[in-house]
């Protein structure tokens, strides 16, 4: 095991010393009245285990699902820590979605009561005028998408001079969303003395450990299910489809899950060569690995994986013996293994070095029978997931295309602005009619199936930048043309004495975790 591999572990190997559990009747008087006013009787297991790290301000990631009752594990301390005599923004949550920012806020005006605290959610979609309103009335706690906030802070509506806390909830949705250059763009508004931040994700793949170390300090880890405290492990699921409806189910779980990098098992080569072409016409950067592959097509392929230059490998079993992919979050099983052993040779492809893993497998139901004996064999707990609909895929759509327009956006020059606000007049009009409506639909899509090209940024702590995988190679005339070019392009030297980093910009004070 390499020394990065041992260092990952060494950060997940549970708070120590461990701190002792929140009780209600323990708990500060004006975090016993918000229980009482959400009508709380007892704290779920997530708020014993959370509220006293968060309280004292040590920084922790925990691992906890949705309805476990994390809102509240983070809510109710940052009652007691918030100052609200002193009009400043003291504490922030990030949310990757506008629905949980609203959730988040409503249940923390629920908790706060009339005590003063003054809750802002911070999300697109609405008028930037009513949030910049709020913060001029002084926004004690701030709950939103990086986006927007990050919106504000370029536009100095909002300043992090004062924050004390901040929050990640449900951090892995917000890295596939693809949020992660926003994050790393808003670090540089956190204020030099550093804040406590805390983490809480359902899952902790490579990149989420990741994204931890760059803003969180010594983090402790707590990983919670059931009743049991333990180090992030393998999520086992599976999904009842009918045959005939596999390879749409596929397609829907792999969007609504956006893994970094995947490996899909199936048991014959000639499945493994039609879900490629499938996943190939959805517009997925795939590519299959098989016995009939050459020894050299498959170091290359498998080279690509590795380096982040793709992101979906489709095999068999015979050809997935012996691969080895870091950081690999997901593993679909396109059909149930042929034997129980299979399950574990493809589960193991994931979750490695200490890091959580997603295994999801697509049974009819006979084949949910035999995975079930695997289950009790091994002692796997299998979760059942709902097979998604084009209903449940299209909001997590809509969000990630949001979320690319709206970097895109952030990034114009003037000129810019004002060439596409020509044509604002023109959405309206366009959106009457179902032809005209179909053509903005294009556009949708073809920005879409760019971003699918390639992994989503990833955190990536040696450099302190974002790392943005390149796009596959090309090939054809364009490709040696561009080939040409690069070769003709001499590199341009700056006169001795200037700064090239942007001279006479204005930029707010900086603050890296990695100083």
């Amino acid at each position: 095991m390499n020394e990065e591999n041992t260092r990952q572990q060494s950060q997940l190997a549970g708070p120590n010393p461990e701190l002792s559990d929140a009780e209600l009747a323990a708990l500060p008087a004006a975090l016993q009245e918000g229980c009482s006013r959400a009508g709380w009787s007892e704290l779920t297991l997530v708020q014993k285990k959370a509220i006293p790290y968060v309280l004292s301000g040590r920084n922790i990631m925990v691992q906890a699902r949705t309805g476990s009752g994390k809102t509240g594990a983070f809510i109710l301390p940052l009652l007691e820590r918030i100052d609200v005599t002193r009009p400043d923004c003291q504490a922030m949550v990030l949310t990757p979605t506008r629905e949980l920012a609203r959730q988040v806020a409503q249940e923390a005006a629920v908790l706060a009561g009339e005590s003063g605290l003054n809750v802002v959610p911070v999300y697109g979609g609405v008028g930037y005028q009513a949030q910049r309103d709020a913060f001029r009335q002084g926004a004690h706690l701030v709950v939103g998408t990086p986006g927007r906030i990050l919106d504000h802070l370029l536009g100095r509506n909002l300043s992090l001079n004062h924050l004390r806390t901040l929050i990640f909830d449900e951090a892995d949705r917000m890295l596939s969303v693809g949020f992660y250059p926003d994050m790393r763009e808003l670090q540089r508004y956190l204020p030099a003395k550093g804040v406590d931040a805390f983490m809480f994700s359902a899952t902790y793949p490579e990149s989420v450990i990741r994204l931890g170390r760059e803003f969180l300090t010594d983090p402790a880890f707590l990983g919670l299910s059931g009743d049991q405290v333990h180090i992030a492990e393998i999520e086992h699921s599976f999904c009842v489809v009918p045959p005939m409806l596999r390879d749409k189910t596929l397609i829907r779980l792999l969007e609504m899950e956006n893994p970094t990098s995947a490996i899909i098992f199936c048991n014959t080569k000639n499945n493994v060569e039609f879900v490629t072409a499938i996943l190939k016409q959805y517009g997925f950067d795939a590519e299959d690995i098989s016995s009939n592959l050459s020894q050299n097509k498959r170091e290359e392929v498998l080279a690509r994986i590795r380096s982040g230059n793709l992101r979906l490998l489709v095999a068999t079993d015979v050809a997935g013996r012996g691969i080895d992919i870091p950081g690999l979050s997901h593993v679909f099983l396109y059909e149930s293994p042929e034997d129980p052993e299979s399950y574990i040779h493809r589960a193991g492809r994931t979750g490695r070095a200490g890091a959580s893993g997603t295994v999801i497998t697509l049974v009819d139901i006979m084949e949910k029978i035999e995975l079930d004996r695997i289950a009790t064999r091994f002692g796997i707990k299998l979760l059942e997931r709902n097979s998604p609909e084009e209903t449940d895929v299209l909001p997590i759509l809509e969000d990630r295309i949001t979320v690319l327009l709206e970097n895109k956006q952030r990034r114009l020059t003037l000129a810019q602005k004002e060439r596409t606000a020509r044509f604002l007049p023109t959405i309206p009009k366009f959106a009457q009619s179902e032809d005209t409506a179909a053509l903005l639909a294009l556009l949708l899509d073809e920005l879409y199936q760019r971003s699918m090209n390639v992994s989503p940024p990833e955190p990536d702590t040696r450099t302190g930048r974002t790392r943005r995988p390149t796009s596959p190679p090309q090939s054809g005339p364009s490709a040696e043309g561009a080939k040409k070019k690069r070769r003709r392009r001499k590199p341009k030297t700056p006169p001795s004495g200037k700064n090239t980093g942007g001279a006479g910009e204005s930029r707010p004070e900086t603050h890296s975790t990695e100083e």
